[in-house]
């Protein structure tokens, strides 16, 4: 059993957010499944199944806001007894040119204070991300304004073939793992 986790902050106003890829990936994801996402009280999220290679997958987007995402996983993973090994989180990062995708196998959160959390409630490093290039902050702002804030016209071109980038690379990671994923997709590139 496997947990795909999209990373963002719930309601409209943060709808395709740079913030929100993670959730915006997700629903690509789900759209090329026909997959529905339904809330779940219990486990603090918008969550779907489906079953691929004869293996149970849950995908997931937390409803407790972006720097409490682990509150969300933790409740989900307990559940179903999922090890951290066998989840992979899609999030924004602003350390890769926009449009650009890389993906981890485990390590520090970066900086991100959604993975921090996660980090923390999971109690483990050792998850799978799969993080999509927001670019740096290019204007002297806020950098909680520059992640709340939509992309330009200019990059969702990119953003868009990045996230379709991203869920190829989930259905890599799925098919066959997450070392021959990061050999295809963490290339000079994509990165």
């Amino acid at each position: 059993m496997k947990l795909i986790v999209g990373l963002g902050n719930p309601g409209q106003s943060y709808l395709h957010t740079r913030h929100n890829i993670g959730f915006d990936t997700i629903d690509k994801f789900c759209e090329s499944y026909n997959l529905k996402l339904l809330p779940s009280l219990k486990f603090k999220s918008l969550i779907s199944t489906v079953s691929l290679n004869d293996e149970k997958i849950i995908i997931a987007k937390p409803q407790t806001f972006i720097n409490l995402s682990g509150v969300a996983i933790k409740s989900i993973i307990m559940y179903y007894k999922i090890v951290p090994e066998d989840i992979i989180v899609i999030h924004d990062d602003l350390d890769i040119d926009v449009g650009k995708i890389k993906i981890k196998n485990n390590g520090s959160s970066a900086g991100h204070n959604g993975i921090k959390n996660i980090i923390q409630e999971l109690n483990s490093q050792n998850f799978i991300r799969i993080r999509i290039g927001i670019g740096k902050n290019k204007i002297d702002d806020e950098m909680d304004n520059y992640v709340l804030a939509e992309f330009p016209d200019d990059e969702k071109i990119l953003i868009n073939q990045a996230i379709q980038k991203s869920c190829e690379a989930i259905k890599v990671i799925l098919d066959q793992n997450v070392f021959f994923a990061m050999n295809k997709f963490n290339t000079k590139s994509n990165i």
